[in-house]
């Protein structure tokens, strides 16, 4: 199972998976150094004691965020992959950091942009932030106008920018995302329930972190 657990992206106990713990990698082997600590594909899995507990845990704005991801992308035309790698990047980034501290909103247009780059479909930063100035006068039950490309604009830009430096910061630059949905397709048909509509939409929308 350990396999599978690591595709779906779970957290699997070092001891338990037969990998080195964080930060204990081996030199030799690829991956990244952060700090005191050598990240490698193998261990950048987020232990259980990290899962249990976040602090954006209570505020239930990880869905909403999602949420916007997925109105934004369809209006950028983004494919369904790049949307979803979005969405993993900010459910990571939530599990540390606290929306008290970070804008979701912001969050959520820097890993749209990230993402698209991940992805190689990139957005230009100017057409993400027109694509969330609409999507929250809708959620706000207004009329959407043409946002002005005057100073106001320029700094939302660069916060951006700053967001998603801080995203990439928070996630060791580690922005791999292997997605679960052919596994989910896989094992759906192996226990022949492929046909079971209810089965596969809640296995797919939890794939996604909604």
């Amino acid at each position: 199972m350990q396999p599978l657990a690591g595709a779906l992206g779970l957290a699997v106990p070092a001891a338990a998976a037969g990998t080195p713990s964080l930060g204990s990698a081996a030199p030799g082997s690829q991956g990244v150094l952060i700090g005191d600590r050598f990240i490698t594909l193998e261990n950048c899995l987020l232990p259980d004691d990290k899962l249990r507990f976040t602090l954006s845990m209570s505020s239930g704005l990880r869905v909403v965020g999602c949420e916007l991801i997925q109105a934004a992308g369809i209006l950028l035309r983004l494919p369904q992959v790049a949307v979803a790698t979005g969405q993993v990047l900010s459910q990571r980034f939530f599990y540390t950091k606290s929306f008290v501290k970070h804008s979701m909103e912001h969050v959520s247009m820097a890993c749209v942009h990230l993402a698209s780059k991940r992805e190689e479909a990139p957005r230009r930063i100017r057409d993400v932030i027109n694509v969330f100035h609409r999507l929250r006068h809708l959620r706000e039950k207004k009329q959407p106008v043409p946002l002005l490309l005057d100073q106001d604009h320029v700094n939302l830009k660069n916060q951006i920018i700053k967001a998603e430096r801080r995203v990439l910061k928070g996630l060791g630059v580690c922005v791999h995302v292997q997605h679960p949905h052919k596994i989910i397709v896989m094992c759906l048909q192996v226990l022949e329930c492929e046909r079971n509509q209810h089965l596969v939409q809640t296995a797919w929308v939890a794939s996604e972190g909604k």
